[in-house]
């Protein structure tokens, strides 16, 4: 019963995500251009818009769904339940948004999370949360991701094309959302584990809330850049990737051993 649980709170989660996405689309594109450079200016000028600051309310609720979901189900079960909600990008934008999805995009994102859907059924079944980890495999595995993030967050200055900064950001923040998510995971069996002192004292945290400040900027600075659909897309899928994988790497969770499985 606490894994079902867990998937309701993860598909909860995503609905409330994605709707706090694209109210921060709206405000992020109605104050001045992010400046990474100056991150106190720009967390203010993003605050200035009541869309923004509504949209990071609903994305806190989203947040706090997440945690609740990722302390009592497996991390990768939480992902690809997160993942499902792909769709609801789509409909959110072309029902109550008045963005223009095209026949392309709605083949992606059907794509995405048919691809995503069916690793969740192919996943063999596991029981409880799954939060214990080694340090070696957690260490290489957030240093990796906030290399690879780093490397596109550098993207638009290392000459990547103009059209493709807002969705080279997304990726970005998506990759550093997982950072954050995986830690939380880690969080989540410390605190179990040694009460609230071992979290405040636990390293993870650190982590969890430098990639969650990066993210913050380069989502918001990403959806400036880039059309809602496709930024918006990224940014979940480069999460839900780099989560099931965490699950996977760090946190031991199990992958299908057979042909069609695999």
């Amino acid at each position: 019963m606490t894994l079902e649980i867990g998937i309701l709170l993860a598909l909860a989660c995503a609905f409330v995500a994605n709707l706090g996405f694209f109210l921060k689309y709206r405000g992020a594109n109605s104050v001045a251009r992010i400046e990474l450079r100056h991150p106190l200016r720009s967390a203010l000028a993003l605050y200035s818009s009541k869309w923004f600051a509504l949209g990071m309310v609903i994305a806190t609720a989203s947040w706090g769904l997440h945690v609740a979901a990722l302390a009592l189900a497996p991390m990768s079960v939480i992902q690809v339940s997160l993942a499902a909600g792909v769709v609801f990008i789509a409909v959110m934008a072309d029902r109550w948004f008045g963005f223009e999805v095209g026949r392309r995009q709605w083949v992606g994102l059907s794509l995405t999370a048919a691809g995503l859907v069916m690793l969740g059924v192919t996943l063999p079944a596991m029981h409880g949360a799954h939060s214990q980890f080694s340090q070696a495999a957690m260490i290489s595995f957030e240093a990796g991701l906030f290399g690879l993030g780093g490397l596109l967050l550098m993207g638009p200055r290392m000459g990547g094309p103009v059209e493709h900064h807002g969705v080279m950001l997304g990726a970005a923040a998506g990759i550093l959302f997982g950072v954050s998510d995986t830690a939380i995971k880690a969080l989540t069996g410390i605190t179990a584990a040694h009460g609230f002192l071992g979290l405040l004292l636990s390293p993870w945290l650190a982590v969890a809330v430098l990639a969650s400040i990066v993210a913050f900027y380069a989502s918001a600075r990403g959806l400036q850049d880039g059309d809602a659909v496709p930024v918006i897309a990224v940014t979940g899928t480069a999460a839900n990737i780099a989560g099931i994988a965490g699950g996977i790497v760090v946190f031991g969770d199990p992958m299908a051993g057979s042909t069609v499985g695999v």
